[in-house]
């Protein structure tokens, strides 16, 4: 049987336990894994572009255990009544190919999203940062505030959006968790001040929502919404900053869909990995400005899935799914059916 967790248990697991504490508990697995990132299998994701959108694929392995991730991105859904995101999972034993743990990830990728900010922030970020602003109020935005606040102690936000619904949103969905929202009245006054930087929004385009000139001493900016090839939302100017040092997942995946991608293909960037293995520098100074080039990678997907697993075993959280075919004779397959072959007359 495969362990599977459909939306509705998703959903009754993450409000019962709360999102704030599994992204932060989530943020431990991703920080684990990459520690161990040279013993994963890496790709960069496979994707199909069309006009409306991109469907991808995501596998990794460490050798004991496969993952993959099916994920869309589709900006234009929520005007005709979808998601911009939908998403699901599963992990495999590697050493007979049975899927043990499935599930959806549509909500699992916003708090894996969130759970990868932080670690990151956690890693890079001032520790005395306390304000953060919210470029994009989407579907990410809350889940990003509170892996802030998890990782840095951040209740400050200030949000900017060119929806006034979106931001109202986010203070409704905010303010009751004890954060301190300040709407702003553009991205530039939303900046102003922000010890962290989040830009998040969902227009496959080559947009610009933050400035080179906005950019002050000692930010982290953390760039999550550039994640495909033709999207971006960075000034890139501001890479080419002397007092910017860049940090990336995997640079193959990132020179395609990342910031990065209008770069050189010598662009230099810090992997993750390294800094947390102490085989490279992460921030150097309280003035260094940090910039994380997120485009989310198939690690990050496997990290979240292992915690979904562990976290609801044993639990009402969880079902089993009878998933692949087991003939009593594994060389009979036919067997399984041949009783149910009708006999020519």
């Amino acid at each position: 049987m495969t362990a599977f967790v459909d939306v509705r248990n998703m959903v009754r697991w993450t409000a019962e336990t709360g999102p704030e504490r599994i992204i932060a508990g989530m943020s431990r697995y991703v920080e684990d894994d990459f520690r161990r990132w040279e013993s994963f299998d890496k790709i960069a994701r496979v994707g199909s572009h069309t006009p409306w959108g991109v469907i991808e694929l995501m596998p990794t392995s460490d050798g004991e255990t496969y993952a993959f991730k099916y994920v869309n991105g589709h900006p234009s859904n929520p005007a005709r009544g979808f998601q911009t995101v939908s998403a699901f999972g599963a992990l495999a034993d590697v050493s007979n190919g049975y899927p043990v743990f499935l599930a959806e990830m549509t909500l699992l990728t916003a708090l894996r999203t969130a759970a990868t900010s932080a670690m990151v922030a956690r890693l890079l970020a001032r520790p005395d940062s306390r304000r953060l602003a919210l470029i994009g109020a989407g579907s990410q935005a809350e889940f990003q505030a509170l892996g802030m606040r998890g990782a840095l102690g951040v209740n400050d936000v200030a949000v900017w959006d060119t929806d006034p619904a979106a931001m109202a949103k986010l203070v409704r969905n905010l303010e009751p968790l004890g954060f301190d929202v300040t709407v702003a009245s553009s991205g530039r006054e939303a900046v102003r001040g922000a010890d962290v930087v989040t830009t998040c929004t969902a227009d496959k385009a080559r947009a610009t929502v933050l400035q080179a000139d906005w950019i002050e001493p000692g930010m982290h900016l953390n760039a999550i919404g550039g994640d495909c090839p033709g999207k971006t939302e960075l000034d890139p100017t501001i890479l080419l900053r002397e007092d910017v040092e860049v940090f990336v997942e995997f640079p193959p995946q990132t020179r395609i869909e990342g910031e990065i991608q209008a770069m050189p293909a010598d662009f230099p960037v810090t992997e993750l990995w390294q800094v947390l293995t102490g085989r490279a520098a992460g921030r150097t100074s309280a003035a260094q400005v940090t910039l994380f080039d997120s485009v989310g990678f198939a690690v990050e997907d496997l990290s979240a899935l292992r915690y979904v697993r562990d976290a609801v075993a044993g639990t009402p959280w969880v079902d089993d799914i009878d998933l692949v075919a087991e003939p009593d004779d594994p060389k009979d397959l036919f067997g399984m059916v041949a009783a149910f072959t009708p006999i020519p007359s």
